[in-house]
């Protein structure tokens, strides 16, 4: 009889300490309380804009200080996230390189980054960190990944550094197939290039998460997202029903003239995608992060 009671006992007891641990591990995963963007004009929502006096990019040619004729991916990835204005902190700027190289107006990646981490000794962790650059440095003329990369691994240990913990880094899309490069004499070395920066990025990113193993770092592939679009016979997408554009080459604005279906359309300009094709990198990272168990997606449920 006491040993009944005792196993009794100690199977409740064990119960209630896997229940526990269980509850933990459950809550483990905090909501994304604030978002911080580091980057280009695929990122930029008005810095360039307002440092201009709202001269460029050209409004309404270019939708509210935006490179693009409506909203950007990291505004859809915000809202996804349930994050407001207030929330998101944008220090990315049109034309901004991974480091030194390009116009010294504009601050690089790096100095985005520094001036973050300046102002912030001690940052949010459930906060997520987004680095997207390394376009502007191959196309003004760079001709090796490695310091681009270099940079980019630079940018995150610093993030480490002040406690960020949640970090998301985009991979460029083939650079020799832009609009603005195709048909370009550059074009095959661009795409080498474009190739050569995923693969040490990926290389990097691997090192990086071995190194701060108490960090979720998640690449965006930014890459396979566009050479799915890009997987065409002529203009018309493989598979239409997912991204509705019938034109994957040409970009919609020519010149000051626009076409009548942006919506149709990959590109808005010879680099820039059009909102429609934010809006599914935004939708992409959000499936991207929420995949790599970065967020609960019980607590992205609106009561």
């Amino acid at each position: 009889m006491q040993r009944k009671k005792w196993l009794l006992r100690t199977g409740l007891a064990l119960l209630i300490f896997i229940m526990v641990v269980a509850a933990k591990f459950m809550d483990k995963t905090h909501p994304i309380s604030e978002l911080y963007v580091f980057g280009d004009s695929l990122s930029d929502t008005g810095m360039v804009f307002r440092a201009t006096g709202g001269m460029y990019p050209p409004n309404p040619t270019y939708f509210q200080g935006r490179y693009s004729n409506g909203r950007v991916w990291i505004e859809y990835l915000a809202e996804s996230l349930h994050l407001s204005s207030k929330q998101t902190h944008n220090y990315a700027y049109g034309g901004a390189t991974t480091g030194s190289v390009g116009n010294s107006y504009v601050p690089s990646l790096l100095n985005q980054v520094q001036s973050f981490t300046q102002t912030h000794q001690q940052t949010n962790p459930d906060a997520l960190y987004v680095l997207w650059a390394g376009a502007n440095d191959y196309l003004q003329g760079v001709s090796s990944a490695t310091i681009p990369v270099k940079n980019m691994t630079t940018a995150i240990n610093s993030l480490t550094d002040v406690g960020a913990k949640k970090i998301l880094v985009a991979n460029l899309p083939d650079l020799g197939q832009l609009p603005a490069t195709r048909t370009s004499t550059n074009s095959v070395n661009l795409s080498a290039l474009t190739q050569s920066h995923n693969q040490g990025l990926r290389r990097s990113l691997k090192v990086l998460s071995q190194q701060h193993s108490d960090v979720e770092i998640v690449q965006l592939d930014a890459n396979a997202l566009y050479r799915d679009a890009m997987s065409t016979t002529g203009y018309a997408y493989a598979n239409p029903a997912a991204f509705n554009f019938t034109n994957v080459i040409s970009p919609c604005l020519s010149g000051d003239r626009t076409c009548g279906n942006p919506d149709q359309f990959l590109f808005w300009d010879g680099i820039h995608p059009t909102a429609a094709a934010h809006r599914i990198i935004g939708e992409t990272a959000f499936s991207t992060i929420q995949e790599a168990g970065m967020i609960n997606p019980r607590s992205m449920l609106v009561s």
